[in-house]
C-alpha cells in the first residue's frame, strides 16, 4: 500500500506530499499521522503541499481535519506551499482551513511552529550596502 512518509524533526512531524492524494491515501495518511503524533508526542505538524496542483473537497476537508485531530491531541499545524490554483479551488469549495495555519514556505512554517512553541525564532541577518561596505574596509 501507497503511504507518504512522516519525518520527525526533534518536537515536530514534517510531511511531505510529493504524489498526487487520492481519497484512499488521505485517509492512511490522516491515520498515519495521528499514530505518529501520539507514539512521538509531537508538538507541531507541517504539512507542505507545494506539489498539490489539485485538491478537491474530499482532499481539503482531510486535510483540514489532519489539522483538527492534531490540535486535539496538542500537536499545532502548519501547512505550507499552497499553490495558487489550490488556494482558488478550496474557496470557490467553500472550504475554509478556519484554525488552520498556513505559510508560503517550509521556512517560514517552522518560524510559526517554533513562535507557537515559544522557541526563539533564528533570523538570518540581511545583508545591506553599508554592512557590505563595512566588513570590505576591515
Amino acid at each position: 500500500m501507497e503511504r507518504i512518509p512522516i519525518l520527525q524533526m526533534g518536537e515536530f512531524l514534517l510531511v511531505t506530499i510529493q504524489v498526487d492524494m487520492h481519497d484512499r491515501l488521505a485517509m492512511t495518511l490522516q491515520d498515519d499521522l495521528t499514530n505518529r503524533i501520539s507514539q512521538t508526542h509531537a508538538s507541531g505538524v507541517l504539512i507542505d503541499i507545494s506539489a498539490l496542483e489539485i485538491v478537491d473537497s474530499f482532499i481539503g476537508r482531510i486535510l483540514g481535519n489532519i489539522a483538527k485531530m492534531s490540535r486535539v491531541m496538542d500537536a499545532e499545524t502548519v501547512v505550507v506551499g499552497m499553490q495558487p490554483a489550490v488556494a482558488i479551488t478550496l474557496v470557490e469549495l467553500g472550504l475554509s482551513f478556519t484554525g488552520i495555519r498556513t505559510a508560503l514556505s517550509v521556512e517560514k512554517g517552522m518560524e510559526l511552529l517554533r513562535s507557537s512553541m515559544g522557541q526563539p525564532i533564528m533570523v538570518q541577518p540581511a545583508v545591506t550596502e553599508r554592512s557590505a561596505e563595512g566588513d570590505a574596509e576591515d
